[in-house]
């Protein structure tokens, strides 16, 4: 018999930490290897996580909601086999915050803050960013927090516990060694800073409360919260401008009508209006590319790879940002592919973490919906978002050679939001239009 420890796995680049939403196994219960044993969720995805061994819980280490680092071991399985490899950092104490894994993978910096008075600069993730910001903790006061993730990095956990007690005592000087603190399952939220502690929320059985006759209370679930914050955070840095155009795209309907069949036949896959799209865009991104960038402080960053991430709706009516890496390098089967198994995975619940990381540009289909055009808000730290309305038949002015006339065409608004720090009208207009005029000049005698 050998003790297998289970680990918290690495879930993509910027993934620093996960929360465990739901134990699928107890200890006593037996687990075969694959099995999913747990569900965890991070900023970016949910995701299922499978043992590493086939054998019988012997403990796990971590209650539901409660925060983990990647590389810390979350559960002990008793294997059956007799070379059973432990995976490292065997010196993990069963307490509410375990002392931080060495063996992490490379520190990521996402965003980095310098201090004003201090020893350097420290660096935080955006997730702790934006509680700090919408907790009202100034730099100064995260400067001061003891983190207990890798080399002393705050965590999300870390910055909840501050949060919830910092009415009660001022934060101590940081110290050598982590500080044991209960898990925080929500955060505690205050209105505005008050001399008196503010209350948390009343907690209420069941995800709804109904109050009188007319009004219904649903809380947040944890997902839509993220999605407020990161809106909220886009609108307070960037300076938006939308500006909008019409394509007529009756040649890429007729095509699509004609060559789905034989297309899915021959290649297995569904062609959709999307992959489409995303050839177009990609060949205009290369002429403007200022549209593929991010703002770092006074630097601006030109991304070299073009990563088109396509907003999703999932079936509980949120929405996911999965992104198509080194789109400008794909034909349009390959494209076509990339979009169907992600859009899949999205609806099933089976995306990976990486799969929504990376994005460089992304675009939004409001037409799925029925609308025609819409105003769509940065997907930060990203500067241009494009968003595609729904095709409408509609009477239009032709220029022949024998003068002009009407005819019935399939039209399409498009509408681009940029961040005018980086991006300027004369830019985001001529980006828009020259996307327009290459989904106007698809040559709809074009083989499969």
């Amino acid at each position: 018999m050998a003790i297998v420890d289970l680990v918290m796995p690495k879930m993509g680049e910027s993934i620093m930490e996960a929360t465990v939403l739901k134990w699928h196994k107890q200890p006593g219960d037996h687990v075969k290897m694959d099995e999913t044993l747990l569900d965890i969720a991070t900023d970016k995805v949910d995701s299922e996580v499978p043992s590493t061994a086939a054998g019988v819980v012997v403990e796990l280490l971590y209650k539901v909601n409660d925060v983990v680092p990647v590389g810390a071991v979350i559960a002990r399985i008793e294997s059956g086999g007799a070379a059973a490899v432990a995976t490292p950092a065997p010196q993990v104490a069963a307490q509410a915050a375990p002392a931080p894994v060495a063996a992490a993978a490379p520190q990521y910096a996402p965003v980095a803050a310098t201090t004003s008075g201090g020893s350097g600069s420290k660096f935080y993730s955006p997730l702790v960013l934006n509680i700090a910001g919408a907790e009202g903790v100034s730099m100064a006061e995260l400067e001061r927090i003891p983190g207990t993730g890798n080399e002393g990095r705050v965590t999300k956990k870390d910055i909840l516990n501050y949060v919830a007690n910092r009415s009660a005592a001022p934060v101590a000087a940081p110290v050598a060694t982590p500080v044991a603190a209960a898990p925080v399952a929500q955060p505690v939220v205050a209105a505005t800073p008050a001399p008196a502690p503010v209350a948390a929320p009343v907690s209420t059985p069941g995800p709804a409360t109904v109050i009188g006759g007319n009004v219904e209370i649903v809380e947040m679930d944890r997902m839509r919260k993220l999605i407020a914050d990161h809106m909220v955070r886009s609108k307070a840095t960037s300076p938006h401008v939308t500006s909008f155009t019409e394509a007529d795209v009756t040649s890429i309907v007729k095509w699509r009508d004609r060559v789905k069949g034989p297309f899915e036949h021959k290649y297995g896959e569904k062609i959709t209006f999307t992959p489409i799209f995303f050839e177009a865009i990609v060949k205009c991104i290369r002429k403007f590319p200022l549209i593929n960038c991010s703002l770092d402080g006074n630097n601006i960053i030109i991304k070299k790879d073009i990563n088109i991430g396509m907003a999703t709706a999932l079936p509980s009516g949120n929405l996911i940002v999965p992104v198509i890496k080194n789109a400008d390098t794909k034909n349009l089967l390959g494209l076509a592919k990339d979009v169907n198994a992600l859009a899949n995975a999205a609806r099933n619940n089976k995306l990976k973490a990486d799969d929504t990381q990376g994005g460089t540009f992304t675009v939004t289909n409001v037409g799925t919906f029925g609308s025609l055009m819409g105003t769509p808000i940065i997907n930060q730290p990203q500067v241009a978002i494009l968003a595609v309305g729904a095709i409408k038949k509609r009477p239009m002015v032709l220029e022949t050679k024998d003068g002009d006339v009407i005819a019935i065409r399939h039209m399409m608004y498009l509408s681009l939001s940029y961040d005018h720090r980086i991006v300027d009208g004369s830019i985001g207009a001529s980006f828009l239009t020259a996307v327009a005029n290459e989904l106007e000049a698809f040559d709809a005698n074009r083989g499969v």
